[in-house]
């Protein structure tokens, strides 16, 4: 009796496809915060919702008790040539969040692809895909 290896072959193919969020044309994006830590894979954007807060705080974190010498300190910082990145950052942050809001994510770690599929509660970012993928060629 001969075997053929060419049904193998294909779904073993089809498993590397989904190990990346390149095999999705579209936006793939990982909603996550430093208690839910997920696995990033090529292609990916990582959006931590407790980055605004981290951010927020590193701009005014380890100021002088005493309130004059805090404000010289602050406004040093603020003078800093960086500051403009910074304020950039703490922007993008904060849009992270309200784009989560407005895509109704209500449990981290979340991956979503086109902002139409999501699995919730996934660390394993690489099995997620994967179940996306299932899900679509299953709809098709």
């Amino acid at each position: 009796m001969r075997t053929s290896l060419a049904p193998l072959a294909r779904a073993t193919a089809g498993l590397a496809l989904m190990a990346s969020a390149s095999a999705f044309a579209d936006d793939v994006r990982i909603f996550t915060d430093t208690a839910h830590p997920a696995t990033a894979v090529p292609g990916a954007t990582i959006i931590e919702l407790d980055a605004p807060a981290r951010l927020v705080s590193e701009l005014g974190g380890g100021l002088p008790v005493d309130p004059q010498r805090a404000e010289a300190v602050m406004r040093q910082r603020l003078a800093n040539p960086t500051l403009a990145e910074r304020q950039k950052r703490i922007g993008q942050a904060f849009q992270a969040v309200a784009d989560a809001y407005s895509l109704g994510v209500a449990k981290l770690p979340a991956v979503v692809v086109e902002g139409r599929y999501v699995v919730y509660g996934d660390a394993d970012t690489r099995r997620a895909l994967g179940r996306i993928a299932a899900y679509r060629r299953a709809g098709q």
